[in-house]
């Protein structure tokens, strides 16, 4: 019974594995320079959620066995934006709220990017999302290639197996290396 206690969690060690793909796959350079994203804390919040959100989907789509792994992803998710927070000088007394800002807007992007990404939505709905939210007041041309992008990597990871995703392993599209008005 106690040395249940010492026994590492696969999920845990998994959810650890599928973020750091996500994180990885966001920071690739083309989404700064090809896709006309801002290379700012806020840009990368977005493109790590945008990602999150797409494992967090496949995920979903995997029916209960993959709740628990979803949740702790979502946890490691977070856990990471308050160690940034902390980084960044933000007071400890501010770092709470500053997360359930962060876990607002989070969940605001997965409402939207969910409800764009249903079958009988409109096929510009998940531009206008992530022009929205990853573009905000910037010039958002790229918004339709970055939907193109997200689209073609939610069908890449429904592609994969759910034991390979389960076990921490996850592939993204690749982005298309492609020039924008911005880059």
């Amino acid at each position: 019974m106690i040395l249940s206690l010492f026994r590492k969690d696969p999920n845990k060690d998994a959810a650890d594995a599928l973020y750091a793909a996500a994180l990885e796959q966001a920071r690739t350079p083309a989404f700064y320079l090809n896709y006309g994203v801002a290379d700012t804390v806020e840009g990368r919040f977005e493109l790590a959620s945008l990602h999150v959100y797409l494992l967090l989907r496949r995920l979903k789509g995997a029916g209960d066995e993959t709740k628990k792994l979803a949740q702790m992803l979502l946890d490691t998710f977070f856990s990471d934006m308050d160690g940034v927070l902390r980084e960044l000088g933000v007071g400890d007394l501010s770092v709470a709220r500053k997360i359930r800002g962060l876990a607002e807007a989070f969940f605001g992007r997965v409402a939207a990017y969910e409800a764009a990404m249903a079958e009988e939505a409109d096929q510009g709905a998940l531009t206008d999302a992530l022009a929205r939210n990853v573009y905000g007041d910037a010039d958002p041309s790229a918004a339709a290639a970055l939907a193109d992008y997200a689209r073609r990597s939610a069908a890449a990871l429904a592609e994969q197996p759910i034991g390979r995703i389960k076990s921490g392993i996850a592939n993204f599209a690749a982005p298309v290396e492609q020039a924008t008005e911005n880059g």
